[in-house]
């Protein structure tokens, strides 16, 4: 594996913002055997902000969230994260430094409590270990009572009903799942919360409502929100900034409206037709304007 040494910064972005940005992946590649997930991909996060990563099935969204936390290590590139390199740590360390994130497809212990998922995303942040949790110590029994209780604070915070806390994971509502597994990557304090598909099997109006929360938590935690996500009207209603896949390579990255409208992006995902196409509904919308 190799690291870049000169990190540059993302393209279009302004100079300064590889200095002031809470992560930094720089020229990062993974490869799979012969097949190139990612390639060369520099992208970097301000602190504060809501960014979404947007691309087509197979564009290798969730291959670089996984580089980003651990779960894969980069064939090529750097990774810093709050002005260190986190590039090949392995996923524990990388969340004990900061880093959270849910999954595409929900991952809870279907057999624990609501509750006893959050506790989990704690754990990083216990300081009993076997010894402790053998012989009950009186500090280790102050913990996970301190630990159950910030676990029921996140679990309120994300909107799950009380009476729900102690109902086995696999028992509750598919949003409920996801409001538990949301709570569970606060749990861990984080400073950087990635999202896989938040709103997937979500209604409209659930989207919306979780549209309205990403900028709660943003606000109120003090995070730095990135986020994968399919449902347009969700990226271009939250995100401050959108880097656009393609084949694992960047082909875009910008304002909404700037990726909005443009034309890499909209082949991308409609294809040579869909561009001419969206180029004749704009030069329609043009002329009715002028008229």
């Amino acid at each position: 594996m190799t690291e870049v040494a000169t990190p540059k910064p993302s393209p279009g972005a302004a100079p300064g913002d590889a200095e002031s940005a809470l992560l930094q992946a720089d020229s990062i590649t993974k490869s799979f055997g012969g097949l190139v997930a990612v390639d060369d991909v520099t992208f970097s996060i301000p602190r504060r902000s809501i960014v979404s990563i947007i691309g087509p099935n197979g564009a290798g969204k969730t291959t670089f969230f996984n580089m980003l936390t651990g779960l894969y290590r980069p064939t090529q590139g750097r990774i810093s994260f709050d002005g260190r390199s986190i590039t090949g740590r392995r996923p524990d360390k990388i969340m004990a430094g900061g880093v959270a994130r849910t999954f595409q497809n929900i991952r809870l212990f279907a057999t624990m409590t609501a509750l006893e998922n959050v506790m989990v995303g704690q754990h990083s942040r216990m300081k009993a270990g076997l010894f402790g949790s053998v012989f009950h110590a009186p500090w280790v029994n102050r913990e996970e009572s301190r630990v159950r209780d910030v676990g029921r604070e996140m679990l309120a915070y994300v909107g799950l009903a009380e009476n729900q806390f102690e109902h086995m994971a696999v028992n509750l509502s598919y949003g409920d799942q996801r409001r538990v597994e949301i709570a569970r990557a606060l749990a861990s304090g984080p400073k950087l919360l990635l999202l896989d598909e938040p709103t997937a099997g979500m209604n409209p109006q659930e989207s919306a409502q979780l549209t309205e929360f990403m900028r709660q938590m943003r606000d109120e935690k003090d995070l730095t929100i990135l986020l994968i996500e399919h449902d347009m009207q969700v990226v271009m209603g939250v995100s401050e900034r959108i880097t656009v896949l393609d084949h694992g390579q960047q082909i875009a990255e910008g304002k909404p409206d700037e990726v909005r409208s443009n034309p890499s992006v909209i082949e991308a995902y409609l294809g040579k037709q869909g561009e001419r196409d969206a180029e004749a509904d704009a030069n329609a919308t043009d002329e009715r304007e002028e008229g």
